[in-house]
C-alpha cells in the first residue's frame, strides 16, 4: 500500500479491515472481532485513556485480519505453507499478531506510541500471565491454534519483568492487555460505532506527519 494515500486513505483501508470481521467470531466464538475491538476501546475510554492508547486498544489485533495482499508492507514476515503470516522464526502472526499489526500500522504512518503499544500485547499478555495465573483463561486463548497455548501462557523471567518494568509505557501496555481481555466477556457494553474513532485516527496519523518536519 502506498503511503501517499491521504491518511482519510489509510484509515478507510484499517478500518474497513474491522468492518469485514464484523462477520468472523473472536476467540472462542463470543462475539465478532469488531464487537471485541469496539468493547475493549470502550473500556479504554471509559478509564480515561489518551487518544494514542484508545486507537492501540481499538486496533491491537488488527495483526489477525491482515490479508495475503498486504503482505509487502511487512518486511519481517512471509506466509507458510498453511497460509499464515509466520516470522523468521516460525511464529504465526495469530499469537504474535501484537508486532505483525504494529508494523503494518507503522507503515501506515500511525504514531509510534501507538505502534508500540500494540507491538508490546504479547508481551504485555505474558507479564500478566506470569503474576496472575489466572489472567487469561481457556476461553481467551484462539482454539485449535497450533501453539498459541504455551506463547500466551509461557511466564517471564524475573529479569524480562523487571525489564519490562522499567519501560516508559509499562503502565499503558499492561492496561491495554486487560483492556483487551475483559472486553471478551464486556457483553453488556453498548460501544458506539467504529465511525467514532474515524477522526480520531486520521488525527493520531497527522500528528505523527507533522512530527516528522
Amino acid at each position: 500500500m502506498s503511503t501517499t494515500k491521504t491518511p482519510e486513505q489509510r484509515v478507510a483501508t484499517v478500518f474497513e479491515l474491522l468492518e469485514n470481521s464484523s462477520q468472523k467470531g473472536h476467540i472462542g466464538g463470543k462475539m465478532t472481532r469488531l464487537d471485541h475491538a469496539l468493547r475493549a476501546a470502550q473500556l479504554a475510554n471509559n478509564d480515561g485513556a489518551d487518544e494514542e492508547t484508545t486507537l492501540a486498544t481499538l486496533l491491537v489485533n488488527i495483526g489477525h485480519l491482515i490479508p495475503a495482499m498486504e503482505q509487502p508492507i511487512i518486511s519481517h514476515f512471509h506466509y507458510d505453507t498453511l497460509d499464515r503470516l509466520v516470522d523468521v522464526a516460525g511464529n504465526a502472526s495469530v499469537i504474535d499478531h501484537g508486532r505483525v499489526g504494529g508494523e503494518y500500522l507503522r507503515n501506515l504512518g500511525f504514531s509510534d506510541k501507538t505502534c508500540e503499544l500494540i507491538e508490546s500485547n504479547v508481551l504485555a499478555k505474558r507479564y500478566l500471565t506470569t503474576i496472575d495465573p489466572d489472567y487469561l483463561e481457556p476461553a481467551d486463548i484462539p482454539a485449535g491454534t497450533p501453539g498459541a497455548s504455551p506463547h500466551y501462557s509461557s511466564l517471564l523471567s524475573s529479569t524480562d519483568m523487571s525489564e519490562f518494568e522499567k519501560d516508559s509505557l509499562f503502565k499503558q501496555k499492561v492496561q491495554l492487555a486487560k483492556w483487551d481481555a475483559a472486553a471478551t466477556k464486556a457483553t453488556d457494553i453498548k460501544p458506539p460505532a467504529l465511525n467514532t474513532y474515524r477522526d480520531m485516527a486520521i488525527r493520531n496519523l497527522l500528528l505523527s506527519m507533522k512530527m516528522l518536519y
